[in-house]
C-alpha cells in the first residue's frame, strides 16, 4: 500500500504533476484575446466552478489538467480580474508595465517584464 493510500484512502488520485511555466509577477499575454496581465496567483489544475468552464465554447475548452493563472488584466478598453489555462498564455514581451489599479497594493517595483510582489504578500 502505498502513502497516498494509507493517508487518504485507495479511492483518491494524486493530480497529475505539471509545471507552471509562469511565476507570480510575470506579465504575460492572451493567445487568442491579445489582453495582458500580471500573474497574481497560479492554481497546479483548473479550480475554478463547472459554471464557468461549461461557459467556454466547447472548441475552446482548454484542458483541466494543467496550470490556471490569476491575472490583474487590463485590455484597451478596462481592467479586470481573468483566470486564464497555462496553453492560452505567452510572455508578453513589450517590456510596458500593466496599468491595473490593484497591481500597487500587491506589487512594488517593475523591472525586465516582471513585477516584484511586496513581502507583504509572500507566503
Amino acid at each position: 500500500m502505498n502513502n497516498m493510500n494509507q493517508i487518504f484512502g485507495p479511492d483518491v488520485t494524486a493530480p497529475p504533476i505539471v509545471h507552471a511555466r509562469f511565476s507570480i509577477g510575470d506579465v504575460v499575454q492572451h493567445l487568442r484575446f491579445g489582453f495582458r496581465g500580471v500573474v497574481f496567483d497560479i492554481d497546479p489544475v483548473f479550480a475554478n466552478s463547472d459554471e464557468w468552464y461549461q461557459a467556454i465554447p466547447e472548441e475552446a475548452r482548454p484542458d483541466k489538467d494543467q496550470p490556471f493563472y490569476h491575472l490583474l488584466a487590463e485590455n484597451d478598453e478596462s481592467s479586470y480580474v481573468a483566470y486564464v489555462s497555462q496553453q492560452n498564455l505567452i510572455a508578453d514581451d513589450s517590456e510596458e508595465p500593466v496599468d491595473h489599479p490593484a497591481i500597487s497594493d500587491m506589487f512594488g517595483t517593475y523591472a525586465n517584464g516582471k513585477y516584484q510582489l511586496r513581502p507583504l504578500h509572500r507566503h
